[in-house]
């Protein structure tokens, strides 16, 4: 995984950062999810009636769990900062499920940072445009603008910030 470090990150803003790998979205994954959220509803955890019944030919992920997956694409396709000690997700804005991820699809992360702001003596809050695609698909499976915090020990602050 590369890294890059604080005093970088300025100059990224309006690049791309990276890509994650494919994820594959599978029914046990889907199921699980269910589970997990008590979200049962037939066009996710029914392949039988959801071919009948749905306008998909099966089931499809929960667009929550396509968001959720954002935490793992984030991981293993976005530069680590070298002084990070942790990480939060503060939110997101303007989230748009544009296009179903059916079961057995592939689906990755694209990073592109949109905005840095140091804040306090130790967090950068960073802004980045997600795109969440699905393979051999032309439309995306989501879009949004993820906030997170970056902290870090305040004596690595970068002078001038």
């Amino acid at each position: 995984m590369r890294e890059i470090s604080l005093v970088e990150v300025p100059g990224l803003v309006g690049q791309e950062l990276g890509i994650s790998d494919w994820i594959l979205v599978d029914q046990t994954m889907i199921n699980l999810f269910a589970d997990a959220t008590h979200d049962h509803q037939f066009i996710h955890v029914d392949p039988e009636r959801a071919a009948a019944e749905s306008p998909f030919g099966g089931t499809i992920a929960h667009g929550f769990l396509t968001l959720s997956l954002l935490s793992a694409m984030n991981f293993g396709g976005v530069p680590k900062i070298r002084e990070q000690t942790m990480g939060l997700n503060y939110g997101f804005d303007r989230i748009r499920f544009m296009s179903p991820v059916k079961t057995g699809s592939r689906v990755r992360g694209r990073f592109v940072l949109s905005d840095c702001r140091f804040r306090g003596a130790g967090m950068l809050m960073t802004t980045y445009e997600v795109t969440v695609e699905i393979e051999n698909e032309k439309k995306p499976a989501l879009t949004a603008n993820w906030i997170t915090i970056i902290q870090f020990d305040p004596k690595d602050r970068p002078e001038g910030v």
